[in-house]
């Protein structure tokens, strides 16, 4: 099994019928007394498997201890190891359960054709080749839907990918899994446990979009799971089952919600899975594998992939997106991954996303390597791939070098501001950022034009857009890193104060009365401080109105982006970028 993943972050679907809501905390009395009352008129059977011990593990699906199945489902929940089995029969038709109304979780809703857990026990704690994970699924498939141990072998089930998410069922059962997804061909007849299932279907590709239908109508539930596997994987999968080796890959597909639901997130999560498996197969090109890991470390600890994507979205709404979207968009992923990788260096950085940056999680010569071997990647990729046109590729690397040129100036005017003793302009840090984060949402929307064949003022449309967009987005996340917490940046609150940042709103609170910020001016640039010095000097800012005057410009980026949108046809691609332009705003609210 690949132990390489990459996250993602999104709603799970737009149409699935739990609400989700952030877990609770509870207090270890509250907690045990839940433990009594929420299996209390439970069927005794489901009750008694609670007690199995799950597999829980971190972010890399790498296992960190274990848990009783109630714990890891309950409250906040705990994330756990699972697997999905997609079984499908000589006619492409693809075997689907009703989960029992027995079931404490999920009762009643549609599901794939067997999924469950591998438990902490010998044979299922093994991670090589997806072993573990195998063992249970045919486990389960016994227990489950009667189907004896031997009419589907370990060796047929097919592992493809891995993904993690959280479905809410209510206030106290939830799923937060990293899900293994199996696929094989098997003519099996299922004798169903009517303790775990109420009904077996095969069904076909047809079949399986009237049951959507009806799903949408309120007539039946799918089951979030396999929500996500249909939306984001299946309809790539159906016509390859007996070749599948396209769609294997070392992904960890990630549908965590950190954003609103918007219209045509489907597509989003289409092009966002379409560009990892880009990234994923080049970075497995590697033959060092720790440079190779060294590359994929801050690309499995997560992000936003909004610079994977960009590139496809503008290629649908302009008209005409292809496969070269994605490479270009995983292109422009990995530069951006590449810039962070010495930005952490530079800055002296010691987490990213959560994690020990590339330098702390090796050493700072293999990250210096792993950050000039990125960048040359991406170029590789785009000269190599089969869907670019030749006579577009001297434009692509010439908008594309000029990104990265652009990103460079940017960083050293960044740098350059924190050793300058006299005032940083407001002009200086617009031009600072709109090389150093801006110049990449520009060049994404440029070139996802360009490729797509747009006229010459639909591409300038599209470039102003990601200006204004990238430049809104960075005025975001300066005030997300003071007015945010440490879990959710992935990197220390309030750290650009500590260091002397020059952002907008530092450069508006240096220009006031040092007298009404003596906190802010005795710990600014100083490198560090304590939480209630930092929370007294950020509270100063606010009541300077630097925070305010931060939105208020950040606003005024969102606006223009959205007349620039405007030269583009209305369409639900169009729509989806109109959706990212005030999301960027909704993240400071």
């Amino acid at each position: 099994m690949h132990a390489m993943g990459l996250r993602q972050s999104a709603h799970a679907s737009s149409n699935l019928p739990f609400d989700y809501n952030p877990g609770t905390t509870q207090t270890k009395k509250e907690g045990d007394k839940m433990a009594g009352d929420v299996l209390e008129g439970e069927d005794p059977e489901q009750a008694d498997m609670m007690d199995e011990m799950c597999i829980l593990v971190d972010e890399g699906d790498m296992p960190i201890g274990s848990a009783s199945k109630l714990d890891c489902h309950r409250g906040a929940g705990l994330r756990h190891r699972a697997f999905s089995v997609l079984i499908f029969d000589d006619q492409n038709r693809l075997l689907l359960q009703k989960r029992a109304n027995d079931k404490i979780t999920f009762p009643g809703v549609w599901a794939n054709s067997c999924c469950s857990h591998p438990l902490d026990i010998e044979g299922e704690r093994e991670t090589d080749d997806a072993s573990g994970v195998r063992n249970a699924a045919v486990r389960k498939m016994e227990q489950e839907l009667g189907i004896p141990m031997g009419s589907i072998p370990q060796e047929s089930l097919q592992f493809v990918t891995r993904m993690e998410y959280e479905a809410r069922m209510n206030e106290v059962w939830v799923e937060h899994e990293i899900d293994h997804i199996l696929v094989t061909r098997a003519n099996v007849e299922a004798n169903p446990n009517p303790n775990e299932i109420d009904e077996c279907r095969w069904v076909t590709q047809n079949e399986l979009e009237d049951m959507v239908k009806a799903h949408n109508n309120g007539e039946l539930v799918i089951a979030p799971w396999f929500d996500l596997i249909r939306i984001n994987l299946l309809k790539d999968w159906w016509n390859d089952i007996d070749d599948m080796s396209k769609h294997v890959d070392g992904i960890i597909h990630r549908f965590i919600q950190e954003r609103p639901d918007r219209a045509g997130l489907s597509m989003m999560e289409r092009h966002r899975v379409a560009a990892e498996q880009c990234i994923a197969r080049a970075i497995e090109k590697s033959t060092e594998p720790r440079l190779a890991g060294a590359m994929m470390h801050l690309i499995e600890g997560g992000g936003k992939r909004l610079r994977a994507v960009l590139p496809s979205l503008v290629g649908e709404a302009v008209g005409h997106h292809h496969a070269g979207h994605h490479d270009l968009g995983a292109a422009i992923e990995i530069i951006h991954n590449f810039t962070l990788v010495h930005d952490d260096i530079m800055d002296n950085d010691p987490i990213r996303r959560g994690r020990p940056a590339v330098h702390i999680a090796y050493d700072m010569p293999t990250a210096i390597n792993a950050g000039d071997a990125m960048l040359a990647l991406a170029f590789e990729m785009i000269a190599e791939s089969k869907d670019i046109r030749g006579e577009m590729m001297r434009d692509l690397v010439r908008v594309i070098g000029r990104m990265v040129r652009n990103v460079s100036e940017g960083q050293q005017m960044d740098m350059d501001f924190e050793k300058r003793e006299d005032q940083v302009s407001e002009e200086e840090y617009l031009r600072m950022i709109g090389g150093k984060t801006a110049a990449m949402f520009e060049t994404c929307a440029l070139t996802g034009a360009m490729l797509a064949g747009a006229s010459t003022e639909i591409q300038e449309a599209c470039r102003k857009w990601g200006l204004e967009t990238g430049l809104c987005f960075q005025l975001m996340d300066d005030i997300i890193d003071i007015t945010g917490d440490t879990e959710t940046l992935g990197k220390p609150a309030g750290s650009d104060v500590l260091e002397g940042k020059r952002t907008l709103m530092a450069i508006h609170a240096l220009k006031q009365d040092p007298a009404s910020l003596p906190t802010f001016h005795a710990i600014f640039g100083k490198g560090e401080s304590g939480k209630d010095l930092l929370s007294k000097a950020i509270k100063e800012m606010e009541s300077v109105g630097s925070i305010d005057y931060g939105r208020t410009r950040a606003m005024e980026h969102h606006a223009t982006a959205h007349v620039h949108l405007a030269n583009l046809k209305k369409s639900e691609a169009r729509a989806i970028l109109e959706n990212l332009t005030d999301w960027q705003l909704e993240r400071m609210s």
